[in-house]
């Protein structure tokens, strides 16, 4: 895991490099290897504090890590499958995997978990949280499930022909879900009635993950793909569902992963996204879908996941030696 900390800054504009800028925006690669917080691949990364991120990897582990130091604090080992996706908490975490359950960790408990979901029939690569305490998972079985947390019981079970889900997301101060899928469409579903309320016009590629913006009026979503066909995100409008404002185009292999990038206090209100790909590169865009920057990470392997930490630093999975 490497540790991309200010290197998207410049002196007047953040997001950009401060130095080793070339002059068509691409940045050297000045990235701090740490010892590897995995034996294998890191499938997944998220943020659980200002210093720390939760990890989880092909060898089934999940890892809470702290960033600044390079050092691992908590291991926890529970899953017989590798780990897809991490939920944090305040003190829990929880973690999907390919052998179809989800688990439920406490920090201040030991490294067992406190608590397992089990009922899907594949992998689950979906995993929210809502306001409420209601856990939301997404899998390749075409289901979508919504489960009490206290009770592990599944209260709501839908199935869609065709909805392989790839991500799930929660849109903030809302009672909507949106997730991916491998059907090339997005659906918005309504946690009340478990109903989809709004399905956005299909993209010509695989959905590989969604985020929405902490407002709740934007979401991105990247598309696979090689050869520079494809490997596009976009950028839609939820007000107005299956508007489409931008995509941002330039990577070469899939587009792994999009994520909106925190608005610094006092700084501009318009819409920042960074993604990864597998073409190994983080790419950061502005609203009218121009690059702001690229590190290039020659060597590092596809890079399949982005959770930024703060208003200037971004931690990336890599497949690369953990």
């Amino acid at each position: 895991m490497g540790k991309l900390q200010s290197k998207f800054r410049k002196r007047s504009e953040l997001y950009r490099a401060s130095e080793g800028e070339k002059a068509d925006g691409a940045l050297d690669s000045q990235v701090v290897q740490y010892e590897p917080a995995h034996h294998g691949s890191v499938n997944t990364i998220t943020n659980l504090s200002a210093d720390l991120c939760v990890s989880g990897g092909t060898d089934q582990t999940v890892v809470v890590y702290d960033w600044k130091q390079g050092r691992m604090c908590q291991s926890f080992q529970g899953h017989n499958r590798e780990v897809t996706k991490c939920y944090p908490g305040s003190t829990w975490i929880f973690s999907a995997s390919r052998d179809k359950t989800v688990l439920m960790w406490d920090l201040n408990q030991g490294d067992e978990p406190i608590q397992e979901f089990c009922g899907h029939q594949l992998v689950v690569n979906g995993l929210a949280i809502s306001p409420g305490r209601k856990l939301c998972t997404g899998s390749r079985d075409n289901c979508m499930c919504l489960w009490d947390i206290e009770s592990a019981k599944c209260e709501q079970r839908h199935n869609i022909s065709r909805n392989l889900v790839t991500h799930v997301c929660w849109v903030p101060g809302s009672s909507s879900v949106v997730q991916t899928s491998e059907d090339k469409t997005i659906r918005v579903w309504d946690s009340r009635a478990w109903q989809v309320t709004n399905t956005f016009p299909a993209k010509q590629y695989i959905q590989t993950h969604c985020d929405v913006s902490d407002n709740g009026n934007y979401l991105v979503s990247s598309s696979n793909g090689f050869g520079g066909q494809g490997c596009e995100a976009t950028l839609w409008d939820l007000r107005q569902p299956g508007c489409k404002v931008v995509e941002y185009r330039g990577h070469l292999q899939t587009t792994a992963c999009c994520v909106f990038l925190p608005v610094p206090q006092g700084g501009n209100s318009a819409a920042l996204v960074a993604t990864s790909s597998h073409d190994s590169s983080v790419k950061v865009w502005d609203q009218n879908s121009a690059c702001l920057a690229t590190l290039s990470l020659d060597g590092a392997g596809p890079l399949v996941s982005l959770a930024p930490s703060d208003a200037s630093n971004v931690l990336c999975a890599s497949f690369n030696s953990g």
